[in-house]
């Protein structure tokens, strides 16, 4: 199903992206990754691509999709949403279309291009075939690599997002609240998995938004078990980390849970690791770097001990995707760490991690407010 976006959030998206662009150094951007073509035009599909200018926004597609998206486009001028539909091939028609409606530089999200179809798309778009050879690589200019100039954009969700993502949130906290009675002594892990994906199901999730995590035992020291047959004892750390999508957008939360109660060698480091949440959320707000929220947490997990128990990062975005923009965790060379602005979504999961002992972590999802942020998953920590 692709929902049809009202024209003020079309076109203020579309605005916002081609400022992006600017900022790029851009006149036109093509735009091959899926969710950034659906957060552009509200587009579900399993392929196409999207050429946009200042002046038009080309949506191209096959065959199967042109009857949706022509339903998209009604109504709208060019410079938000018209639809190409594929000639011979979707490289040769984003000749075409670069051709007859683009400027240059033409941007390409090169994140999401494969070397492969780069090269292709430079030959189709080269005028003679030594065109390569004397730097001339398509007819209006040149091809150049772009990174996250529509996922900058996506980063800050708009209220329609904000929305939907409160009434996610309070589903899948729900089923959390339910994981005591999904989650029993003599169920395998698989079975546990199948239970949370389907009471995700029942309550109006579209799909799994990952695979789901349960592990138990001394299969919780694994950050992303894969469920197993191995029966759940009673007395076991375990794992249980989900999510699904509702109104395409992905949601996402742990709880650790030890059936019987904690033992004396995990209870502390449960404790830790709630200790270190607390802290990351604390910190979050706008202005505060990524990296400080996970120095929030790793600082009270190397204070306890376990600062190399900890060995992933504090959070990441949520959106379409369930991995987005921003990374929360160490500063990296060449990685972004740009402040938190109103109206990113973030999860906040810390873990410790022992082998042969067992795992804990702890996540819920944080939306960065004017003043600070709010949880949006509501579940006790200790279930």
């Amino acid at each position: 199903m692709n929902p049809r976006l009202d024209i003020s959030t079309l076109s203020r998206r579309v605005d916002a992206v081609r400022r992006s662009m600017a900022r790029a150094s851009v006149d036109t951007l093509l735009v091959t990754h899926l969710p950034n073509i659906q957060y552009l035009t509200g587009f579900a599909g399993t392929a196409g691509a999207l050429v946009l200018s200042h002046d038009d926004c080309v949506l191209i597609v096959d065959s199967r999709y042109v009857t949706a998206a022509r339903d998209l486009a009604a109504g709208l001028p060019d410079a938000l949403l018209s639809v190409r539909p594929v000639a011979h091939s979707y490289d040769e028609t984003v000749r075409d279309v670069i051709a007859a409606t683009a400027a240059a530089p033409v941007g390409f999200e090169a994140a999401h291009l494969t070397v492969a179809r780069f090269n292709a798309l430079r030959a189709l778009l080269s005028p003679d075939p030594a065109a390569e050879s004397t730097g001339q690589v398509d007819r209006n200019g040149r091809l150049v690599p772009t990174e996250g100039v529509v996922e900058r954009v996506r980063m800050v969700k708009d209220d329609g997002e904000i929305a939907v993502f409160r009434e996610a949130a309070l589903r899948l906290s729900e089923i959390a609240r339910r994981l005591p009675e999904l989650a029993r002594p003599g169920q395998t892990e698989r079975e546990v998995a199948h239970a949370i994906e389907d009471a995700m199901r029942r309550s109006g999730f579209s799909r799994p938004a990952f695979d789901t995590i349960v592990a138990s035992g001394r299969n919780s020291a694994l950050p992303h078990a894969s469920p197993t047959d191995r029966v759940i004892q009673s007395g076991d750390p375990t794992v249980l980390d989900f999510g699904g999508v509702y109104g395409g957008y992905c949601v996402d939360l742990t709880r650790t849970v030890q059936l019987g109660g904690f033992s004396a060698e995990i209870a502390p480091i449960f404790a830790a690791v709630a200790e270190a949440q607390r802290a990351a959320i604390d910190t979050v707000g706008p202005g505060r770097r990524p990296s400080e929220v996970d120095a929030a947490a790793r600082s009270v997990l190397e204070r306890h001990g376990l600062g190399e128990a900890f060995g992933h990062g504090t959070g990441h975005g949520l959106g379409l995707e369930i991995h987005e923009a921003p990374r929360v965790g160490r500063p990296m060379p060449g990685q972004p760490d740009e402040p938190l602005e109103p109206g990113v979504v973030i999860t906040i999961e810390p873990g410790a991690y022992v082998p042969g002992l067992g795992g804990v972590r702890i996540e819920d999802d944080v939306l960065v407010t004017t003043d600070g942020c709010e949880v949006l998953t509501d579940v006790p920590t200790f279930l």
